[in-house]
């Protein structure tokens, strides 16, 4: 399959890369951060099957260029995998004093990031016997489960993009798409902007939970929902 992967530059993103490129598929990684080089060094490895592409999700133009290179390689994509998303939480901040500015980009890109992706790509998916979009979200965006009393922008902004999820397999599931909505778990990762050493999962066992339930063709298509990598079904 031809599968594009926006945030493949490291963490969760560049893990589903890897195992989609082990199981011999076509992988776009779309890369924000051009001084990281680990997908270079996987470049060396799968020179023909891997093609990177610049993406900064929360730009329109952007991701306009990438629909572009692609489009040289390939006119078919098989699946999209929106995985970019940033944390949405500053360092020292203090509830109920927002940072309205920051709250704003983490919308752009958590939100706005995947219906730009998908509004850009999803044409190219027609031709498709596949036709899969795969949302990286979060149960911090389940309005009828929430717990927490802080971090508002990223809560918010996963919640939106479940309810973005909703009406485009509401719209787009008659024409044969199919889509996967899933919680990756509390990964070690780079979401804080460094490697984390908190977390229940390293970033190969989330990788490895996320590509099964992507590729799992038995899932019931005749729902939608947000299910968590340890088998929980989330209410919206």
């Amino acid at each position: 399959m031809n599968i594009l992967v926006s945030g493949a530059d490291r963490g969760l993103g560049l893990g589903v890369t890897k195992l989609l490129l082990d199981k011999g598929h076509m992988v776009f990684a779309g890369r924000f951060l051009k001084t990281w080089d680990e997908l270079d060094e996987l470049k060396k490895l799968y020179e023909d099957q891997l093609q990177l592409i610049d993406l900064d999700v929360g730009s329109e133009e952007s991701v306009r260029r990438a629909r572009a290179a692609v489009g040289k390689v390939t006119d078919c994509l098989d699946m999209l995998v929106s995985n970019a998303g940033i944390n949405g939480k500053l360092d020292g901040e203090v509830i109920m004093e927002s940072n309205y500015e920051y709250m704003m980009r983490t919308y752009n890109v958590n939100s706005l990031g995947a219906v730009r992706l998908v509004e850009i790509f999803y044409q190219m998916m027609k031709e498709s016997d596949q036709r899969r979009m795969c949302f990286v979200s979060s149960e911090a965006g389940s309005i009828t489960q929430a717990w927490r009393n802080d971090n508002f922008s990223y809560c918010m902004s996963k919640a939106a993009l479940n309810m973005y999820v909703r009406l485009i397999y509401n719209r787009l599931k008659s024409e044969g798409y199919s889509f996967r909505l899933y919680h990756p778990g509390w990964i070690r990762s780079y979401m804080s902007g460094e490697l984390s050493g908190q977390g229940n999962l390293s970033i190969e066992e989330a990788a490895e939970y996320a590509v099964n339930y992507f590729l799992d063709d038995t899932v019931d298509e005749s729902e939608l929902i947000l299910y968590g990598y340890d088998g929980e079904k989330f209410k919206f």
